[in-house]
Formats: C-alpha cells, structure tokens, sequence
C-alpha cells in the first residue's frame, strides 16, 4: 500500500532529522563561543586602554618616588630648622643664666660692700677706745671682753674678704692711699707713707675705704 512506509524509509527519516538537530546545536555554540562583530570594537578597545594604564604604572611609580623624595627633604629642612632654634633657645637661655648669675653677684658684693662701710666707724670705735685704755687697766675683765669683741669683728671681716691696707712704710699708692699730709722723714724715702692716720680696707680686689695717711716729702 502506498500509505505504509517501509522501516528503511523511517530509520533515513529520523537520521535526517538526527543530523538536522545536531547541525543546530553546533551553531549554536559556535555562536556562543565567538563574539558578536559589533562587539570587537570594544574589546579592542578595552585591550588598548589596559595597554596604556600598565604603560602609566612605572611612569606613577616613578612621580610618586620624587614627591616622596621632595616630602623627604621638606621634612629634613623642617627638622634641621627646628634644631637649630632649638640650639639658639639653649644659648640664648645660657647667656642669661650666666648674665643673672654674675649681675646677682654684683649685685651681692655691692650689698656686702655696703655693710662693710657701715660696720667700719664700729671697727674705728673698738681701735680708739682701746688705744686709750691705761696700762695699769688693760688687764682688767672689761677690757679684755671688749679685745675679744674686737677680734672676732676682724675674723668675720677676714672671712668674709675684708682685709685692711698695709699702708706704713710701703709706697704711695693714689689707688689704696688718701694723701691728707706730706711730711719730713729722715728713715724714709721720699713719696713713702710716713704714718696712717685712719685705717682703710678692701673688699675682695675693691676699695672700700682708702686708708688716710701722711706721705714723706
């Protein structure tokens, strides 16, 4: 019968359509597999900017290290700055410590100076009132209290740097001496002092008082 088909006609039917679908199905992944040509522009593109940004990489490398270096130098020049006012700070506070340390003792050696002026007509006082004291009573308690008080008033005067001015016998010196009289003397040389008539003293190297005396013509 002409509407029945022999096994030979359907097994050739269904390789056909075997083939067919396969054929597809490679197309298919062909298609996938391969990029679209509208979209190798891009690509292409894509690729070239990724060239250049891996060409820009040492380039960045290289700016970032010379501002790193600039950084570095700014810092060194800052610090160098900051040491040397530090060092000017230190000197200039050296300076003023040593300016203060000797204006204090200036000034303590004026206030000590000042003192010593004082206390002297006491020292003048012990001197004529034991220059005046009788032989016959020089032994006497009274006057041996007031020998003592005397002595330790010229031991505080030695320790603290008051000596007196050898005067009698040595040369006249305008620096120590105050000349109040000129006199004859046949033992001394002539510009000798001949005789102290008020004892002077001095203060460490200062005069305090110039020691009155008569000097030999």
């Amino acid at each position: 019968m002409r509407g029945d088909r022999t096994v030979a006609e359907e097994n050739k039917d269904l390789e056909e359509q075997t083939e067919e679908k396969t054929e597809e199905k490679t197309e298919e992944k062909t298609e996938e597999g391969q990029p679209e040509a509208e979209d190798l522009p891009e690509a292409k593109e894509k690729a070239a900017e990724e060239g250049k940004e891996e060409k820009k990489k040492p380039a960045e490398k290289k700016l970032l290290g010379k501002r790193k270096d600039k950084a570095l130098e700014k810092l060194e020049e800052k610090l160098a700055e900051s040491e040397d006012k530090r060092m000017r700070q230190l000197a200039e506070f050296e300076n003023f410590r040593k300016r203060s340390e000797k204006e204090k003792s200036q000034m303590f050696e004026i206030g000590a100076k000042t003192v010593v002026e004082k206390m002297l007509p006491v020292i003048d006082n012990f001197e004529r009132g034991l220059q005046g004291v009788p032989e016959e009573e020089k032994d006497t308690p009274f006057v041996q209290g007031v020998e003592l008080v005397y002595k330790q008033l010229l031991t505080a005067f030695d320790e603290l740097g008051v000596k007196p001015i050898e005067a009698v016998g040595t040369e006249f010196d305008p620096n120590l001496h105050n000349a109040v009289m000129m006199v004859d003397d046949e033992e001394l040389e002539s510009g000798m002092v001949a005789e102290e008539m008020q004892k002077g003293y001095l203060y460490k190297d200062s005069v305090v008082r110039h020691s009155m005396v008569k000097v030999v013509n």
